[in-house]
């Protein structure tokens, strides 16, 4: 059995200030910082419960209707422009940059489509290589899984994730979501379909 930490779309654009930011965003983006380093405190370091890290991130060209260009978005389907690529937007948030260095891989998603699930990203290392393949490459066999926003995209990755066979343990401590109805509606969601509510 190994181990990965996946964390869901720690970017600018979904923290506070940013074009769909998130209340509590950056305190997950913190908290997410503080895991990496806790589990990997130096380069050196040898000793660590999870064989890989990785990040998604919505990385968008043109994405059709799922930004809102013209006229109001419903917050269902259509959504403010957000994490357009090579944008400050599209960036990880600050608080989380100290650690970016012991991350392993970044899946960046939704180019010109959605995109919620980071199971619909291809690495940055080569453009074309799927999150479960990669995991799968690695050995993985077991997620903990943390991000932004519960009832959107960090919904979307842990059901892809549990239907990929993976098992997953929810970081409950660490996920913000958009709305307290749909974000309770999508942890319910989650737990039902096999995930694991856990904190540190």
């Amino acid at each position: 059995m190994a181990r990965a930490l996946l964390l869901v779309d720690l970017q600018n654009d979904f923290c506070e200030g940013g074009s769909m930011g998130v209340a509590g965003g950056e305190a997950v983006a913190a908290r997410a910082a503080e895991r990496v380093l806790a589990d990997r405190p130096g380069r050196e370091s040898t000793e660590h419960e999870y064989e890989v890290i990785a990040l998604t991130a919505d990385w968008h060209h043109d994405p059709g209707s799922h930004w809102a260009t013209r006229g109001a978005p419903d917050f269902v389907t259509s959504w403010p422009v957000h994490c357009a690529a090579d944008t400050p937007g599209a960036d990880f948030h600050d608080s989380f940059h100290p650690v970016l260095d012991r991350v392993d891989e970044v899946f960046r998603k939704g180019a010109h489509e959605a995109a919620y699930s980071g199971f619909e990203g291809f690495a940055v290392g080569d453009g074309q290589t799927g999150l479960a393949d990669w995991l799968r490459q690695r050995g993985v066999t077991d997620l903990d899984v943390g991000g932004i926003a519960t009832d959107h995209c960090v919904r979307a990755t842990v059901l892809d994730a549990l239907q990929e066979g993976f098992a997953v343990r929810l970081l409950v401590d660490t996920i913000a979501g958009v709305a307290p109805g749909t974000s309770e509606a999508a942890l319910t969601e989650m737990i039902e379909a096999g995930a694991v509510e856990w904190a540190a």
